[in-house]
């Protein structure tokens, strides 16, 4: 095969002026290497010859990446491509994995037409071969159906996706969670396939949608009350309208476990569903101008915005989806409230104001308010409710028409939104209103529900809808001013000001395109308590600026589940052993209960309904265990061991203590597998137990038993686990933290995502505590060369204290720097300060070597910015000047032709003081072998160039090295072996041999005893006495021409 063909097989669409994408290039080299040990080969050879190659740790990822490349870029030889690939695959494809799905997250928008086809037949394959964790991947595809496009490359990913999943259904029902995410995504497309020449697609994706409701209601609760936003936009399809009327009139035979719609409502949607109605690139985009254009300089971003996204009529149904992003899943920080940047309200009144459907419009005034509807201040988040109100407020000054239409809209959907939940509506409403008043983020609503500009009807229905909240505040009114926030002398202006503040957000500011929202920004003056007062069960904060995450998923369906009509379709002695766990009120008798029900399901074996309505029961009578405060503040062992001494535990002793080849335990699992679907929490205190209890020979095995139960892998499992303790309870997260390296050291070492959650969240005193227990040996988190530098590279994105607390667990370790070398060349001086300053205080305790020196002088030449070479070379000419110089020598020789074992020699031209300390005095033999070891890398970087240029920056700001012989005769050797343009470029530097040549004497002859017999004093600072002094060097002048090789013949 033609080893010229790669670069004609190209992953992105690309233009000329673009530079050439790292990916790939990456791509490339590893599809060469591939062509390259195959090239000529039949099939059965070149099969052979994969097999052999794999076995390297690095070969194996090339021929991965190689093939995979071939895959998508060679649609006729796929096939074969693939069928190499399930050959040589030593871990399951994770590694093709994990690169396709970061190609799919950075780069899908660049994807060509062939590879885009191919990606979705590779997917098709895997899912036809088991391959696991496939379902990530069907879920970062469907983020990139885009909601509000009906163009044909759009459509026909939709339609590829739709019939994969038809056409894999079985493999489909094993993941409840992506059955989830399909109807939701495919629910919301349903409504932009209205068109006629949709027809075909529109009934195809209803049918299905339906099918899985149908079938699978019970794994679609979870989406919450988006779920019944997304059915009402549909509702009069016949299919969907017929699923309505049982959803309304027949909860329970659509699912046991039902309730009704009220029990959807009450469910608040996790931020998942919400993020994936956005792509990653908009999502992405959104962030950045959100988290970094300020407020009075978003014009050019809205209209940048509005180009790429909102520019077509199909697309005015996508406004709901960014604004329901923009309240669920964008929080700000505390930093960004206090800071200019856009501010949610501006973004959805940008939205609002450009809206121009009315469909649209009402859709979208129903997702500003949809948490408004049953909104409870001890599930749901103040943050979801804030924007519509500072929307409203901050309107009406100049934007009037905006306030009216909003409060129009919540007056009417309390008695409009359903029937028979009319009061729970106005119940919800009510709430949210309170809470805004409480946490501060309006000091009155009566300005603003009595208001002139208001037209006296709409005023009038307000005050009849909303009587308690059109009152006049009765305090004082320097009760209303926070101590963050700027008092301003007129009313409306500080609610303004306040307002405008308050939502200074991180999440979707994007479209603040509107003149009437721009003139606000003079009256961002302070900090709303409003804005910044969550409460401790805040579950939506996105981590922009290192905020941490509270989500607890599953609450509200736990508590729904717990009701007594539930444990009335339990059977027998298990009915009474949960009716007497949950009428207990001491915790021993409630222990005893607990142990009793181990045995029962021992002994019975539920499963089916029996074992989902168990676990139901138990997630609601052991809510205080699943949702409390489990981790003690002091830890002790007396501490810990009464933390475990609760119910929930005794559930899991149960399971812990049986032998790992028992099978009774099996049923117990199964209960707490299921117990998890409702309860994700329970992942980490199975860890947390196993820790507390000291069951050290069944640790492993028992976690790994429990990921068996959910049908999901360790490493996934072990990382959700962690992560959730990570959003709720970082101290318990360090506490398990030497724990989980221990039992799982084949997925926790040098994992990446595993680090990244401890060093995202760990302060001081925690980081403290984990550098001692690595020095005391219990804890080691890298181990591998390769994987801990795939590491270090993923890590050079993350937050400067991120890193920082990286760097001092590399330290800990005493990871060797040669682990770090191969990363050195291709980290930027500015983009990556955090790794060079610590890579740097490395090389500070290093003794210079032929290596280290290679891979520094690999690095760029970027005078003046870059210091990063020259510092390090300046320190090393104090601490190792001769042998610093041996191998610059050594190594200029060699990437100019020459063998620098014949030019060397550890002499100085002149001294530069009569101490110093720490030099080679070794003769000819260390020089040789410095030489010998330069030489032998001379096939690699760097170049030429490189090295004569951080020499001549070396030159630039300090004389040291220049001295010694050796380097004076390895530039002369240097400027005879360069051409004309490499000795004009670098002539300053050439001209310090030169001179040097011209001004120093002859030296006198050769003692008779030769090399070896030269006395070997002391190093740098050993005196000549007995001999003619060397002259020193005066400092260097400016030669115009090149000076002939020096007369000195070495011996």
């Amino acid at each position: 095969m033609d080893l010229a063909q790669p670069r004609t097989l190209k992953l992105f669409v690309s233009s000329i002026v673009e530079n050439k994408d790292e990916i790939e290039e990456k791509y490339e080299r590893s599809y060469n290497v591939l062509q390259t040990l195959i090239a000529g080969l039949s099939e059965k050879e070149a099969q052979n010859a994969l097999n052999i190659a794999v076995c390297k740790e690095k070969t194996h990822e090339d021929l991965s990446l190689g093939l995979l490349f071939s895959i998508l870029t060679e649609p006729e030889n796929a096939t074969r491509s693939y069928r190499d690939l399930m050959l040589i695959t030593r871990d399951g494809l994770a590694i093709v994995l994990s690169h396709l799905s970061q190609l799919l997250m950075d780069r899908y928008v660049r994807l060509k037409d062939v590879v885009r086809s191919q990606v979705l037949w590779l997917v098709r394959e895997m899912i036809r071969n088991a391959v696991a964790n496939v379902d990530n991947l069907c879920w970062i595809l469907m983020r990139h159906a885009v909601g509000g496009d009906v163009s044909s490359k759009n459509i026909n990913l939709i339609e590829a996706l739709l019939d994969i999943y038809q056409d894999n259904r079985t493999w489909l029902d094993k993941f409840p969670v992506l059955i989830a995410s399909v109807v939701y995504t495919f629910l919301r497309l349903i409504e932009d396939h209205s068109s006629p020449a949709l027809n075909a697609l529109r009934q195809k994706e209803v049918t299905f949608v339906v099918t899985l409701l149908r079938e699978r209601f019970a794994d679609c609760l979870v989406i919450g009350r988006d779920l019944v936003r997304l059915l009402q936009n549909v509702a009069r399809i016949p299919e969907i309208e017929l699923l309505w009327k049982d959803i309304l009139s027949n909860p329970k035979g659509l699912c046991s476990t039902f309730t009704g719609i009220l029990q959807l409502m009450q469910t608040r949607t996790s931020r998942r569903f919400l993020q994936s109605r956005l792509t990653p690139d908009m999502e992405r985009k959104l962030v950045f101008l959100t988290s970094q254009v300020r407020f009075g300089y978003h014009k050019r971003y809205q209209e940048w915005f509005q180009r790429q996204y909102l520019a077509t009529p199909e697309s005015q149904t996508l406004r709901c989806d960014l604004i329901r992003f923009i309240v669920g899943v964008i929080h700000p920080t505390n930093e960004l409230l206090c800071s200019d940047i856009i501010p949610r309200w501006a973004v959805i009144g940008w939205l609002l104001t450009t809206c121009t459907s009315i469909v649209a419009a009402a859709n979208a005034k129903l997702a500003l308010f949809y948490d408004w509807l049953f909104f409870e201040p001890d599930k749901d988040n103040i943050m979801n409710i804030e924007p519509a109100i500072l929307v409203m407020n901050n309107s009406m000054r100049s934007h009037p028409a905006v306030t009216a239409a909003l409060l129009d809209f919540l007056c009417r959907i309390i008695p409009n939104f359903h029937p028979s939940l009319v009061e729970k509506v106005r119940t919800g409403i009510y709430a949210s209103l309170r809470q805004i008043l409480e946490k501060r983020v309006l000091p009155s609503l009566c300005p603003l529900f009595d208001h002139p500009k208001l037209d006296q009807e709409l005023r009038s229905m307000v005050h009849e809808t909303f009587k308690e909240f059109c009152m006049p505040p009765v305090v004082e009114e320097k009760s209303f001013v926070n101590p963050g926030i700027k008092e301003e002398p007129a009313e409306i202006v500080n609610l303004d000001g306040t307002e405008n503040h308050n939502r200074g957000i991180t999440g979707t500011n994007n479209h603040l395109d509107e003149p009437a929202f721009s003139d606000d920004e003079e009256d961002q003056t302070g900090l709303g308590s409003g804005g910044r007062h969550e409460d401790e069960e805040d579950d939506d904060d996105i981590p922009l600026a290192k905020v941490r995450l509270k989500e607890r998923p599953g609450r509200g369906a736990a508590r729904d589940s717990g009701s007594p009509d539930l444990i009335s379709q339990l059977e027998g002695d298990i009915r009474k052993t949960v009716e007497s766990l949950r009428a207990e009120n001491d915790n021993e008798a409630k222990c005893q209960a607990a142990e009793r029900l181990v045995q029962l399901v021992i002994q019975e074996e539920p499963s089916g309904e029996a074992l989902s309505t168990l676990a139901s029961c138990l997630c609601s009578v052991l809510q205080d265990d699943l949702e409390g405060k489990i981790f003690p503040a002091e830890v002790t062992d007396e501490a810990v061991e009464d933390s475990i001494g609760r119910p929930l535990f005794v559930l899991l002793r149960g399971a812990a203590q049986m032998p790992e080849d028992d099978s009774r335990r099996l049923p117990l699992l199964a209960l707490l597998a299921e117990m998890a679907g409702h309860m994700p929490r329970l992942g980490y205190l199975l860890l947390y137990f196993l820790k507390a209890c000291k069951l050290s020979e069944v640790k492993a095995s028992v976690y790994k038993d429990f990921c068996q139960a959910l049908d999901r892998d360790l490493e996934a499992s072990l990382l959700a686990d962690l992560k959730l303790c990570q959003e709720e309870d970082v101290p318990l997260l360090c506490w398990l933290v030497p724990e989980v390296y221990a039992q799982f050291p084949d997925v926790a070492v040098d994992h990446v995502g595993l680090l990244h959650l401890v060093v995202a969240a760990v302060d001081a005193a925690q980081l403290q505590d984990l550098v001692c227990r690595i020095m005391q040996g219990q804890l080691m988190m890298f181990r591998h060369p390769d994987s801990f530098r795939a590491l270090l590279s993923a890590s050079l994105a993350w937050e400067t204290f991120e890193q920082f607390c990286l760097w001092q667990l590399v330290t800990a370790h005493g990871i060797p720097v040669d682990y770090i070398l191969p990363i050195l060349p291709r980290l930027e001086y500015a983009a990556h300060a955090e790794a060079l300053t610590a890579i740097l205080l490395m090389l500070k305790q290093e003794r210079p070597t032929a290596e280290l020196l290679r891979h520094l002088l690999s690095r760029e030449v970027r005078p003046p910015s870059d210091v990063f070479v020259v510092s390090t070379l300046k320190y090393w000419c104090r601490e190792h000047e001769e042998r610093l110089g041996e191998l610059v020598a050594g190594l200029l020789a060699s990437r100019c032709g020459g063998n620098p074992a014949t030019h060397t020699s550890p002499g100085k031209r002149g001294k530069r003081g009569g101490g110093g300390g720490g030099g080679n005095a070794g003769g000819r033999g260390g020089a040789a072998q410095a030489a010998a070891a330069a030489a032998a890398a001379a096939a690699g970087p760097p170049t030429t160039e490189q090295v004569l240029g951080h020499l001549d920056q070396l030159r630039q700001c300090s004389g040291c090295l220049y001295g010694l012989d050796t380097v004076q005769r390895a530039l002369q050797q240097a400027q005879t072996a360069c051409n004309d343009a490499q000795r004009k470029r670098f002539s300053d530097l050439f001209a310090l041999a030169e001179a040097d040549d011209l001004e120093t004497p002859p030296p006198p002859p050769a003692p008779t005893t030769g090399t070896k017999g030269r006395p070997s004093g002391g190093g740098r600072g050993r005196k000549a006495a007995n001999k003619a002094a060397p002259t020193k060097r005066a400092a260097p002048k400016e030669v115009s021409e090149s000076s002939e090789e020096s007369s000195e013949v070495n011996k």
